[in-house]
């Protein structure tokens, strides 16, 4: 017969822990502890706290942020979490001390540093400037397109809210009409109302939701687009928009990035309520010049930089702006990869006689006269300016008794329907020769290969905060907030970057 060791769990035992012994000596949470209490001046709070002479003692700001990043870096983020691992867990009980910050505390530090967290992460990125983890020769940008704290049922243009808002009177009518009969079917019948209540709940919720988009409706503005078109607005947070992710349509912002090509430090961090990146550079690399000058460089450090960015940020003005920033910017048009040879069939890919497609820059445009001549030698029709957006063009179209029996038709005009070729150039000087400057360097292998580093640069950073530390939706509204939360991840990826590659944290 089988003879076991007794066990009871109706007993209790005391465990002695020294919380310093816990935050061992290059782990993440040790790393933390050194870079907050060490190199992190949080003096920067004092001013928000008056309760030196009366009130109750206040958690130091230096214990919110070590559990906050932690518990970021866990994929833990919502305050109640924070709070409950602060009690359960050792770590956390050791970096915090064993104090137990409510989540009211956390959840009220988290969205009240607004004014403090780019001092945060510039002081953090100063850390990896020490520790030699930042190259400055290559920077790639992106972004990533995340979930709101808010429905996407809740969206839409003034009219259509007030279209819903009407359906919902209408409904809330009928439903009054058809209590009405009832009751009086039952005093008829002598029957007892045994749904009496189940019909106030629907009539006080949908009087709610009424009430809700009336209120709303009273204060709200109608959001507008580049193209003067109303765009929707989302009474629940109405700074995020509705934009195409990999994951589908969302109501969301869009996380923009700028990172460092040696460890992938993110070195600019902004969340933005616009889906398009045609207007996002600007702001992005104004935010990484400052944050560069605050770590002590000069401020002209990004001049001569590379700097890769996707298709999305090929505008007029993300084009000037890296002219005037003196940056070596590889941002493609939307159909550069039909023009790259390695993304031709795999039976020409090996074929010395297979030619690229004619792109912009094989036109012959003259400015002075404003004419253009195609690579066959036809002159192009002008065909007015045009606008796109908020962007004028300039539009040429060959005469199509030219096109139909050119030789390069192929090389020209991709669609067999298509019967001439119609060429756009910017109507601005500078971005017209900008642009043509940038579809010469993509028809290039070298400017190919400089560009093909950006996906292995910027978009781990992304997998890292989304899928590891699953940020899969922002749990702040309001863009001010959710930048917060935003730059609070970038922290979080860039400590562990030091945790990982520092040498004086082991």
């Amino acid at each position: 017969m089988a003879n076991y060791k007794q066990y009871t769990y109706d007993q209790m035992i005391m465990v002695p822990i020294n919380l310093e012994h816990q935050l061992q000596p290059g782990s993440l949470e040790f790393t933390i502890h050194r870079i907050v209490e060490k190199h992190l001046d949080l003096s920067i709070f004092n001013d928000r706290y008056k309760n030196d002479e009366t009130g109750r003692p206040a958690y130091d700001p230096k214990v919110l942020l070590k559990v906050i990043i932690l518990a970021y870096s866990r994929g833990i983020n919502t305050s109640r979490k924070i709070e409950a691992a602060c009690r359960e867990n050792v770590i956390f009980m050791a970096l915090a001390c064993d104090q137990t910050p409510d989540y009211s505390t956390i959840a009220n530090f988290i969205s009240g540093i607004n004014k403090e967290i780019e001092n945060l992460f510039e002081k953090v990125l100063l850390v990896c400037e020490e520790q030699d983890l930042l190259g400055g020769t290559c920077f790639a940008i992106d972004g990533c397109k995340l979930r709101s704290n808010a429905s996407k049922s809740k969206s839409g243009t003034l009219d259509q809210i007030q279209e819903k808002r009407d359906r919902l009177q209408a409904k809330l009518s009928r439903i009054i009409t058809k209590n009405k009969r009832a009751d009086a079917q039952e005093q008829i019948n002598g029957a007892a109302g045994t749904t009496e209540n189940t019909r106030d709940k629907k009539i006080k919720k949908l009087e709610k939701d009424i009430e809700r988009i009336d209120a709303w409706l009273n204060q709200a503005v109608p959001k507008k687009g580049q193209k003067k078109k109303e765009l929707k607005s989302n009474m629940t947070d109405n700074d995020s928009a509705q934009m195409q992710s990999s994951h589908g349509t969302v109501q969301g912002y869009n996380a923009q990035a700028l990172v460092d090509s040696k460890h992938q430090i993110i070195v600019s961090a902004k969340a933005i309520g616009t889906a398009t990146d045609s207007e996002n550079l600007n702001p992005v690399l104004q935010r990484a010049k400052a944050n560069m000058q605050a770590i002590g460089k000069t401020k002209d450090y990004f001049r001569g930089k590379q700097l890769l960015a996707d298709a999305n940020y090929h505008s007029e003005n993300n084009l000037k702006t890296c002219a005037a920033e003196g940056l070596d910017a590889y941002i493609p048009d939307n159909s550069f990869r039909s023009r790259d040879p390695r993304m031709a069939p795999l039976d020409q890919l090996n074929d010395e006689n297979v030619q690229r497609k004619f792109t912009a820059a094989d036109f012959a445009y003259d400015a002075e006269n404003n004419t253009c001549v195609c690579p066959a030698g036809h002159q192009l029709r002008r065909d007015g300016k045009n606008k796109k957006g908020q962007i004028y063009y300039l539009k040429f179209i060959v005469d199509k008794n030219n096109c139909r029996s050119c030789p390069h038709r192929t090389l020209c005009i991709d669609s067999e329907k298509s019967q001439s070729r119609h060429l756009y150039l910017y109507a601005d000087d500078q971005a017209r020769y900008i642009a043509l400057e940038m579809l010469q360097k993509f028809d290039d292998e070298q400017g190919r290969s400089i560009y093909d580093q950006r996906i292995s640069i910027v978009e781990p950073v992304f997998g890292n905060v989304r899928e590891q530390k699953r940020l899969d939706r922002f749990t702040l509204r309001g863009e001010i907030k959710v930048n917060i939360q935003w730059i609070l991840y970038c922290i979080v990826h860039n400590v562990e970057k030091i945790a990982n590659y520092g040498t004086s944290f082991a």
